[in-house]
């Protein structure tokens, strides 16, 4: 148990301090809720006395009304802290995770998906959010009240505190018991909470396939699966504390008794007076409320470390950007040396040696799937070489920041991606300062700025997660616009215009042309006007680069080259038959 409260203090990080006064004032609220007893005791020994001094009636409402606000002032800034501490951690965690997940390499993506990512950074961290907080600072202050009330019956008689004490010693020592056995299905259910979420988003972002297909009733077999898997293991989690609660609950009531019984037989003896006597009756039905309430709390907390455990694993993944220096090379010349790189066991790049040179066009040609997209991704360092190294202006690109490295490229995917912003915003992605102006010029060379002022509110028009309320050619030239506007010195696209529709595809090939003709441009490309005007065309096939040059000396060369050309033109040429 005070390995898991650690956790939870660590887990703070720099709200500690806000934790730490949360504890102060929990702990002063149970003493202010222990004042009620010396009233009690003003009153019950007046009785017992037989006084009849109206005095009485005054101090015992004093004591009451100063243990009455105190506990609702100490209690509001306790609960207020622990507010306050439980969304800042969280806040402060979320955020670290995603400027570490920057960092990562792109391989980590692959092996974790988008489900149990976000599962992380909302159950699982809902969870530490909603409770860490409150649970420490319950158990912790339950700990601590309880204490407080024990030293007092240790105060009224040494024997009525002992046993108080001893009945505080079994109680933690179960409900540590019931911790350690809760380990296992603390782990497990926090993997189901991640794997429903993972197949929920899976079958919500796979409706349109379920739908063209007629599987709804098969398509939701993975998420009822994983709810149930979820179901079990949160039962599990909960009979496997069950017992133990149950002891708890036993040594209360055993223990209360035993403090009535012992009263009673003291009073009886002599050694108690009467009024001392009737408040420790009264006092060993309430001595364990706070501990049983913190009791209750602390089955939480082998969640709350499964939880916070999931969310540091994260910390555990390597990050590429560990020993990265802010460079700004002399030139963009990119030079590929024995370069090999794998995804497991199938071989992409096998010893590729090329050189870019600075401020001339590359285009990257083969067949589907021979590493095309691999080789351009490795230059922005998305993953690290397994063997050889890539420099850019004679630095490897392992050598940079990564974001030192990004400032030097302007990337557009074949998979445009686009946030649920304003089409404004999701331009300026790569350069936020730019002005107004400056995203309609990039936009108006990127042939989208037709359609952006055709939409009700332009270029403050919100669009929806990824960009779904666009079309594929929309978003893919507002990519290339959010590119152009980022102005960055090297240049890569990957199919920039597949979904780019004919009659914009001519202004949007020279507008790429004339911004790009002093920066270093690789483009991946199959139609032939987008690649034959290319200073160099690199042939990729079976991980090596089997052909190299101009598209005049490509074309007259037996090959892939040329075969891709004579295939292009025959498709080109097929007409219907009359």
């Amino acid at each position: 148990m005070i390995g898991t409260l650690k956790k939870i203090f660590a887990f703070a990080g720099g709200k500690q301090g806000l934790l730490k006064k949360s504890l102060l004032f929990a702990f002063l609220a149970g003493l202010f809720a222990a004042l009620q007893f010396a009233a009690l005791y003003v009153v019950v020994d007046a009785l017992a006395t037989g006084s009849r001094d109206g005095r009485v009636i005054w101090i015992a409402l004093g004591i009451m009304a100063i243990s009455l606000i105190g506990r609702i002032i100490t209690t509001y800034f306790s609960t207020m802290a622990q507010t306050e501490t439980g969304y800042h951690m969280v806040a402060e965690k979320r955020i670290h995770i995603g400027d570490r997940l920057r960092y990562m390499p792109m391989g980590y993506f692959n092996k974790n998906s988008l489900g149990n990512i976000t599962a992380v950074v909302t159950t699982t961290l809902g969870d530490v959010e909603n409770a860490a907080a409150r649970v420490l600072v319950t158990v912790v202050g339950g700990f601590f009240n309880t204490l407080a009330l024990v030293i007092m019956l240790l105060v009224c008689d040494w024997r009525i505190g002992s046993l108080a004490a001893g009945g505080v010693v079994i109680y933690l020592a179960a409900a540590e018991l019931a911790l350690r056995k809760s380990v296992a299905q603390s782990a497990q259910r926090q993997h189901s909470q991640e794997n429903l979420v993972a197949a929920v988003m899976e079958y919500i972002q796979g409706m349109g396939v379920v739908k063209a297909f007629g599987i709804e009733a098969d398509g939701s077999a993975s998420a009822s699966g994983a709810i149930g898997a979820s179901c079990t293991n949160n039962l599990r989690l909960t009979r496997a504390s069950v017992p133990y609660d149950a002891f708890k609950q036993i040594v209360v009531r055993a223990v209360s008794v035993l403090l009535l019984l012992l009263t009673l037989w003291l009073w009886l003896d002599g050694v108690l007076s009467l009024a001392m006597a009737l408040v420790l009756v009264i006092a060993s039905f309430v001595a364990f409320a706070e501990l049983e309430n913190a009791g209750n709390m602390a089955s939480l907390l082998q969640m709350l470390a499964a939880s916070m455990d999931t969310a540091d694993a994260i910390d555990e993944t390597p990050v590429m950007d560990a020993r990265g220096a802010d460079i700004t090379p002399i030139s963009t010349d990119i030079v590929f040396d024995k370069v090999a790189f794998s995804y497991g066991d199938r071989k992409i790049l096998d010893q590729v040696s090329i050189t870019i040179p600075a401020r001339t066009t590359t285009a990257i040609v083969g067949p589907s799937g021979a590493g095309k997209t691999t080789m351009c991704n490795l230059i922005a360092r998305f993953w690290d070489v397994d063997a050889g190294r890539i420099t850019i202006g004679g630095n490897d690109v392992r050598d940079f920041k990564l974001d030192s490295l990004m400032r030097n490229i302007s990337m557009v995917f074949q998979n445009v991606y686009l946030f649920a912003d304003t089409i404004e915003n999701n331009i300026k992605f790569g350069c936020p300062d730019a002005s107004r102006e400056q995203v309609i010029a990039a936009a108006q060379k990127a042939c989208c700025h037709e359609f952006i002022t055709a939409l009700p509110d332009g270029y403050d028009t919100v669009i929806g997660e990824g960009g779904g309320t666009l079309s594929g050619g929309e978003k893919q030239r507002i990519s290339i616009a959010r590119a152009l506007l980022k102005d960055a010195p090297i240049v890569i696209l990957d199919e920039a215009t597949a979904s780019v529709d004919p009659e914009n595809e001519d202004k949007l090939q020279r507008a790429i042309e004339a911004l790009t003709h002093d920066k270093t441009l690789i483009m991946i490309a199959h139609r032939l006007k987008t690649v034959q005007h290319a200073e160099q065309i690199l042939v990729l096939n079976d991980a090596h680069i089997v052909q190299h040059g101009t598209h005049a000396e490509l074309i007259n060369q037996p090959g892939l080259y040329a075969d891709f050309v004579n295939a292009r033109e025959k498709a080109n040429s097929w007409k219907l038959a009359q």
